[in-house]
């Protein structure tokens, strides 16, 4: 009873104070996207670079999928400081079980268990077989059998979004009273709208009667793409901890990408005025680790991360990105760790991106010369775009072949002279 007093006093300073946590399911959710398996020491070093970043809690893996998962989830907590470490587990005491051998070594503070269990109609009558009633049972005495050996234990139902409100404000306070010191609420096919997503937050908080006694988190999916708009959303409402994956990895069309919600955190915290102690300056190497070693990088027109956020070939665009780089972007580079913006010459360029990017590699263009670069490129050069410093070199080669040597980046050269 004392502990309950502890928990309950603690999730109430935690409210008050405005946090918001961040959950990340890269190693769980995150992997079942098809193609991708992480082997231990992978998932060690996503572990560790999430903890970098300043990730409040990492869903390790399913302890009961596999010894492997076991394996890997124990490395993970004795290899990571700082975020709690959960596993995921249905409410089977066999998985709550293994998910005691994956995580008994580590503090009672740190080691959580998430327990989850279809509630919505259709996964009831269609894949459980069960009535609400025997639901209800089934998640009140794996709560109590988990609180046996974890003081932070989450109640994340399966497909939230598409139960019954009754019964799911019904079965949010059984859990609580229960123990769980956390409840999820899951779009788990990822259908809702901002608006639906915040009005499900609005009516958990207005009908279940013990919500006071946990915290509450979102978990969304990204099949409509509204996974981070519906999160950030849910968070304008007050929910204490947003669930999602690097990359946005995860089934069908993955998860709610967590770089979209830090960086929208950042740039609007007049909106969003959350405490989320987070280091957006780790997020361009995570993500860059994440695709490596999954293998699935991010589409080039990704927010936040993708590859053409902070590069551009049209004209207009790079005129002002030289002027002051804020004029066509929303945070800098250096915001999330990312490069300097990469101008890039193709058919779109302008004149001051030809002459600045061929001053980078040495070579001097007066004006008559940027414009015989600007027809080449807006003609059928030998690439569709120019990016390296190689390349640059090479494009100047193509539209001034009397030149037998383009001179070495630094050398400041005018066209004409080979620098020798």
């Amino acid at each position: 009873m004392v502990l309950r007093q502890v928990e309950r006093a603690a999730i109430w300073r935690h409210k008050r104070k405005g946090l918001l946590f961040l959950s990340d399911t890269t190693l769980r959710d995150g992997e079942q996207m098809p193609g991708v398996r992480l082997n231990p020491d992978e998932k060690v070093q996503i572990a560790q670079a999430l903890a970098r970043v300043g990730i409040h809690s990492i869903d390790a893996g399913f302890p009961a999928a596999a010894r492997e998962e076991i394996e890997s989830i124990r490395r993970i907590a004795a290899s990571v400081h700082g975020p709690v470490v959960n596993g995921h587990c249905r409410t089977l005491k066999t998985d709550i079980d293994a998910a005691v051998e994956a995580l008994g070594d580590l503090s009672i503070f740190k080691r959580a268990v998430t327990l989850f269990v279809g509630i919505s109609p259709i996964h009831r009558e269609q894949k459980h077989h069960k009535t609400k009633a025997e639901i209800v049972r089934m998640t009140v005495e794996a709560i109590q059998y988990a609180k046996q050996h974890f003081r932070i234990v989450t109640f994340g139902p399966e497909d939230a979004s598409r139960t019954e409100p009754e019964f799911l404000y019904e079965i949010y306070n059984e859990a609580i009273m229960a123990g769980a010191t956390t409840c999820g609420f899951a779009d788990t096919v990822g259908y809702l709208t901002p608006r639906k997503a915040a009005d499900w937050i609005k009516r958990i908080q207005d009908n279940v009667r013990s919500i006071d006694h946990a915290l509450l988190a979102v978990h969304f999916h990204n099949d409509l793409g509204m996974g981070a708009a519906n999160a950030l959303a849910c968070v304008a409402e007050g929910v204490n901890i947003v669930q999602g994956t690097v990359n946005g990895l995860g089934e069908r069309a993955g998860n709610t990408p967590l770089e979209e919600v830090i960086m929208t955190l950042v740039v609007h915290p007049d909106e969003f005025p959350v405490k989320c102690h987070v280091n957006p300056e780790g997020l361009y190497e995570l993500s860059r680790l994440v695709a490596r070693l999954t293998g699935v990088e991010p589409a080039v027109s990704k927010a936040v991360i993708g590859r053409n956020v902070f590069r551009t070939e049209a004209g207009v665009h790079q005129d002002g990105v030289l002027k002051d780089p804020s004029i066509y972007l929303p945070f800098l580079p250096e915001r999330i760790g990312a490069p300097p913006v990469e101008l890039v010459l193709g058919k779109h360029s302008g004149r001051r991106a030809v002459a600045h990017r061929a001053a980078e590699v040495g070579v001097t263009l007066d004006d008559k010369q940027v414009g015989q670069v600007l027809e080449h490129l807006k003609g059928t050069p030998r690439r569709r775009s120019y990016e390296t410093a190689d390349e640059i070199r090479g494009l100047l080669a193509e539209v001034f072949p009397d030149v037998a040597k383009t001179p070495a980046a630094g050398a400041s050269t005018p066209v004409g002279r080979t620098g020798r």
